[in-house]
């Protein structure tokens, strides 16, 4: 075997080198538990945008230093700090969100919704969203109303953007 492969695979111990190891892990423990959270995604609601089963990060400096935007696909904090729940933003603070005959309407006017791709037979009265809050929702609509976790969330429980 060459010299550098051996080198590479096996080195030597040293100062320095524990040094490097220590500041990796440090780095590492920092990007991944606060700046790209690793998400497994754990159910259909988000379905067909976002796959179960699949593996996804989260960005949180997308929202550092702007709101979220609706149409953005989120993680919201859902359980302590590492259970979330990755929903799509469609209505913001004071707009009235209602749903007829599975369609989406926000202050009155209906919705395209193009991710929307399964059939939906919701009703659901018109409601406002309080101030400070997001309204969301997963993409998965054929599920029956009552068994969909949805609604209003407060901006502080919106952890950042879900890279597709």
């Amino acid at each position: 075997m060459k010299r550098w492969v051996t080198t590479f695979l096996f080195p030597r111990i040293t100062r320095r080198f524990l040094l490097r190891v220590v500041a990796l892990v440090v780095v590492a423990l920092l990007v991944f538990g606060y700046v790209l959270i690793p998400l497994y995604l754990d159910g259909k609601s988000m379905e067909p945008t976002l796959k179960d089963g699949s593996f996804r990060f989260c960005w949180v400096p997308s929202y550092w230093r702007s709101d979220p935007e609706v149409g953005d696909v989120v993680a919201v904090r859902f359980g302590g700090k590492r259970r979330f729940l990755a929903k799509r933003i469609v209505a913001r603070e004071g707009e009235s969100v209602s749903f007829v005959d599975g369609k989406l309407h926000v202050d009155g006017v209906a919705v395209t919704e193009p991710y929307v791709l399964l059939p939906c037979d919701w009703n659901l009265e018109s409601r406002v969203v309080d101030p400070g809050h997001f309204y969301v929702i997963g993409d998965n609509r054929s599920v029956a109303l009552d068994q969909h976790v949805f609604g209003q969330v407060s901006r502080g429980r919106i952890t950042g953007k879900i890279i597709p």
